[in-house]
Order: structure tokens, then C-alpha cells, then sequence
């Protein structure tokens, strides 16, 4: 199976009047052709930092400072911004967190999606319309309203003319990050099973950007869990069906079980550590109530424990112990009194 997105060892740092914060440090994975991959994680982890440098759209005060990013073996970094523009939409599309900041609100929205080709490839309007037609219908739009502009819609519809406008190009990768905020439960689902459709009947490369471990649960193959900058566990359902890293076992206690009704679900304490001035030892140390000496010291190696399943903790082979323990409320209550009389 052929690569298409890989990220190898990426190191992005912003730069403020504070000092200078690296907000991805160290981060390794790729994703398959066909394959969808959730990247999943707490506020501030680097989740949509990571979407922005992979459509190279970073804001001014931020710069990849390390590694590498390939695209089917291309190197984006040495790419010219000229070059950058070509590969976006046409061979990578991102469905933004905000559908309506990403319309204008001048146009209407088929002027948009006419644009958004007329840049990229040369078509005939009879062929660009019957394209954008094409691509309302598997968005579950209406074609009458193409002639609407964006305040006209919902926050669903928007969300769902942005997912045609990603797909307006026939895109190899496309990137949604956070794609359900500001959404009720309800258009969330819709909204996700659409983009679940496009990757089953197409067989596009998804990275689903989110902070939702149900929903990568749900929906993804493969599954990034981040943590400070820095990724804690890489692999597939297995992540959550059998953790090896503290912080994944502190996710997935936290969330309701249908087939275990009564069990008590836990908080994890405490905040992420500040990423102007990072611990040396395990981002997560401070919060994890398996935390040794070592773990405060040193970091931790992102190292395969099984067949493609990677890790970051100096203990996997006491991951079932902690598996354990992690369920029981009063483990983390404990860490919560240690970190308030620290």
C-alpha cells in the first residue's frame, strides 16, 4: 500500500513577545492510501497546527523548524509557495473548523466552487456545472440552493457545502479538522457519516482532526493520540481496545461504555504542561498517577510494542496493571491531591 502523507519527526514552533513555543515537537506517523486516521487529543496539542502546516497556512508567527512532511513521496517543505497553491485543493483539501469563515459572504456559494476549479484545472463551464450539481447531490444539498449565499444556509448545510468544496478538485487527501464544531449532536452525526460515505465510496485518504475519542472511535482506521506537542500512542482500534500509554487509559475511562452501564467514569486532573518552557521528562508526567522519577526525567521513546501499535511510556509492560487501575476513580483523585500540594 503506498504512502501519502508522512510526517517524520515534524517540529513547528511559535514564536511570540513570551518567547518562542514548540508546539509540535518530535511528531512521526503516515497515513496509507485509502486509509482514514483520527488524530485525537486534548486543546492546544497541536492537532490543528499540524492541518495548517500540512496545507502550508501556518499564520505568520509560526514555522516548521524540524523534520520532514512528504506527500506521496514529495517533500512539501522544499515546495515554492507557487507550487504549495497548486497541491492545495487539487491534490490536498482541508474542511475547516468554521464553515462560515471559510465562504465569502459577497458570493454565492456556487460562484465559489466555479472559482475554486476555474484556478485549479481547465474546464468547461458546462462540465464545471455539472460537477458542482455532482457534488450537492452527495452532500445531501439541494441544487436550487447553489444560488444562495452562505448566510442563507445553516450551520449543517455550510458545513456540508464546505465538504463539496474539499472534494470540488477530486482530491487525494483530505484534512477535516474539528469539521462538527459549534454543531448540535445531531447535524455532528450527519455531518460525519457524510464524510465516512466519501471515504467509503471513493476511497479517500481521510485525516480527521477532532478531540472526540468516540468519534475516531466510530469512524477511523488508524488512530494518532497527541499530548503537548508530542504523539503518546500510534496504531489501530487496538489503541483503545488495549492502551499501552496512561494518558490513552485516562481517555478512554473518561468516556461513557454502553456495555458497562455502571461503570464510574473518571477525570483526568490537572492542565497540559506549558509549552514555552516543556518538562524534560514525559509531557504527561504531572498527570499520570503511574509517574516514576524516570518518567519526570527522561522522555520517553515513541517505540512499537505490538505489530504497529506505538507507544510512548517507559512501562508497557505494565500496561495491563495500569489498564486496571486507570478505571478507578479514586487512582486519579489521588493525583489530583498530590498535584494541588505540589
Amino acid at each position: 500500500m503506498a504512502t501519502v502523507l508522512e510526517l517524520d519527526n515534524l517540529q513547528i514552533t511559535y514564536h511570540s513577545a513570551a518567547g518562542a513555543a514548540r508546539a509540535v515537537d518530535g511528531v512521526s506517523f503516515r497515513i496509507e492510501d485509502g486509509e482514514y486516521l483520527g488524530l485525537v487529543g486534548e486543546s492546544g496539542c497541536g492537532k490543528s497546527t499540524i492541518a495548517k502546516a500540512i496545507l502550508g497556512i501556518l499564520p505568520t508567527n509560526g514555522a516548521i523548524s524540524g523534520g520532514a512532511m512528504r506527500y506521496q513521496g514529495r517533500d512539501l517543505l522544499g515546495l515554492t509557495s507557487g507550487e504549495l497553491r497548486q497541491v492545495r485543493w487539487r491534490d490536498i483539501a482541508l474542511v475547516p473548523q468554521s464553515a462560515m469563515n471559510g465562504f465569502d459572504p459577497v458570493y454565492t456559494v456556487e460562484q465559489q466552487l466555479d472559482e475554486a476549479i476555474r484556478a485549479h484545472a481547465s474546464m468547461p463551464r458546462a462540465e464545471r456545472q455539472k460537477r458542482i450539481h455532482e457534488l450537492f447531490a452527495m452532500v445531501g444539498l439541494e441544487s436550487s440552493r447553489l444560488k444562495d449565499y452562505p448566510h442563507q444556509f445553516s450551520g449543517g448545510m455550510r458545513q456540508r457545502a464546505m465538504i463539496a468544496m474539499a472534494m470540488v478538485l477530486d482530491p487525494t487527501l483530505v484534512v477535516a479538522d474539528e469539521p462538527t464544531t459549534g454543531l448540535d449532536v445531531i447535524v455532528q452525526d450527519q455531518i460525519l457519516a457524510r464524510i465516512k460515505e466519501i471515504h467509503a465510496k471513493l476511497n479517500k485518504t481521510m485525516l480527521l482532526i477532532t478531540h472526540d475519542m468516540a468519534v475516531v472511535a466510530e469512524n477511523c482506521d488508524k488512530i494518532v493520540v497527541m499530548y503537548a506537542g508530542k504523539v503518546m500512542e500510534y496504531g489501530a482500534n487496538a489503541v483503545f481496545q488495549q492502551p499501552y500509554h496512561p494518558y490513552t487509559m485516562g481517555l478512554c475511562s473518561a468516556f461513557p461504555d454502553l456495555h458497562e452501564e455502571d461503570r464510574p467514569l473518571i477525570s483526568i486532573p490537572g492542565s497540559p504542561p506549558g509549552l514555552l518552557s516543556p518538562p524534560s521528562g514525559c509531557r504527561f508526567a504531572q498527570r499520570c498517577p503511574f509517574s516514576t522519577e524516570r518518567c519526570v526525567a527522561e522522555s520517553p521513546a515513541l517505540l512499537e510494542i505490538e505489530a504497529g501499535h506505538f507507544a510512548a511510556c517507559h512501562y508497557p509492560e505494565r500496561a495491563a496493571e495500569f489498564r486496571q487501575l486507570a478505571r478507578d476513580p479514586s487512582v486519579w483523585l489521588r493525583m489530583e491531591v498530590a498535584i494541588q500540594t505540589a
